[in-house]
């Protein structure tokens, strides 16, 4: 099965850049359609949810102003990011909104819902959803999501624990529509390597944490230029779900990263009550992020990640071409 047009059209490389809680706001998803690759954010962390909106329209007006200027260099398209989970108490008003903007891609995550899926077909939207096993694979698709992203150990967030090698195959072995891949991509020989794992597209978060758009502390940012692979904690202990985590983040608050226990998943908690501030809480405190970090080794700007990862990618095809 081909690409839809909105996932193969351009794009200069063939990534979506993933949703990251609180770090993806307006500037960071402005600059990465920009350079070239879907841009996303979670729709949570406009607060209050009347921002949600202001966030869409300001997204949309610079789009297409950049568009016009560069008619041969337009934007990527962007994407939202639902959460649809019972924790989230705000999922049938964002969506309302989603569905009034027409958003073109909507990335559903802990949890598939029929009705999503159909509220964003009602459009001509795309869903992709967010897996980190075949089980919820085929549970998505049943549902109506039109693709996947393999969320495979060593993504940043709430990661799996499979091999990617192992869940692309499983997935791809009854699934033939668009299949994207997360976990530990922060070069550009990745981005080629998932899709020859067997995936389309890449799907790349923490690279952009430490840009100059990225809604993160200078702290943050910095810890992500310092941090490798083994930097990374992976823990229910914060939000009830397994995810992966920065270390040196977990004991500025006085925890033991080697001994954090786990958490009951229903206890999950994304923070949308702004009153709940007296303790240290993940992604605002502790700070998440995958393993691939050790690529990145500045603050730069959101463009030259997506120049850096371009160039490795083309270096990547080479490489493999002369093998």
């Amino acid at each position: 099965m081909s690409l839809p047009p909105i996932l193969s059209e351009r794009l200069r490389l063939p990534a979506v850049a993933s949703p990251m809680f609180l770090v993806s706001g307006p500037e960071l998803v402005i600059a990465q359609s920009r350079a070239g690759v879907v841009g996303s954010f979670p729709s949570l962390n406009a607060r209050p949810q009347s921002q949600f909106r202001e966030w869409l329209v300001r997204i949309n007006e610079e789009l297409a102003k950049h568009d016009a200027e560069n008619p041969d260099q337009p934007s990527a398209p962007y994407a939202v990011n639902l959460i649809v989970h019972k924790s989230n108490d705000r999922l049938e008003e964002d969506l309302a909104t989603v569905v009034e903007f027409q958003v073109p891609i909507v990335i559903t995550s802990l949890g598939a819902r029929a009705d999503v899926n159909e509220a964003v077909h009602s459009y001509g939207g795309i869903v992709l959803h967010d897996v980190i096993n075949n089980v919820f694979a085929h549970k998505a698709v049943e549902r109506g999501a039109d693709g996947l992203i393999a969320v495979a150990a060593g993504a940043g967030g709430h990661a799996g624990a499979q091999s990617p090698f192992a869940l692309i195959q499983e997935i791809r072995a009854w699934f033939d529509g668009p299949l994207l891949l997360s976990g530990a991509i922060g070069h550009g020989r990745s981005v080629l390597a998932a899709q020859a794992a067997g995936a389309d597209l890449a799907y790349i978060g923490s690279a952009f944490i430490a840009t100059e758009e990225a809604n993160a502390t200078t702290d943050y940012k910095q810890m992500i230029v310092d941090s490798t692979a083994a930097d990374i904690i992976y823990s229910s202990r914060f939000t009830g779900v397994h995810g992966n985590y920065l270390r040196p983040s977990i004991k500025a608050v006085g925890l033991d990263p080697d001994d954090l226990g786990d958490r009951d998943p229903s206890a999950m908690d994304f923070g949308t009550d702004e009153s709940q501030t007296a303790e240290a809480k993940p992604w605002r405190d502790i700070w998440g992020s995958g393993q691939g970090i050790a690529t990145v080794t500045a603050v730069t700007t959101t463009a030259e990640v997506v120049d850096r990862l371009a160039t490795e990618y083309t270096a990547a095809k080479v490489r493999l071409q002369q093998l």
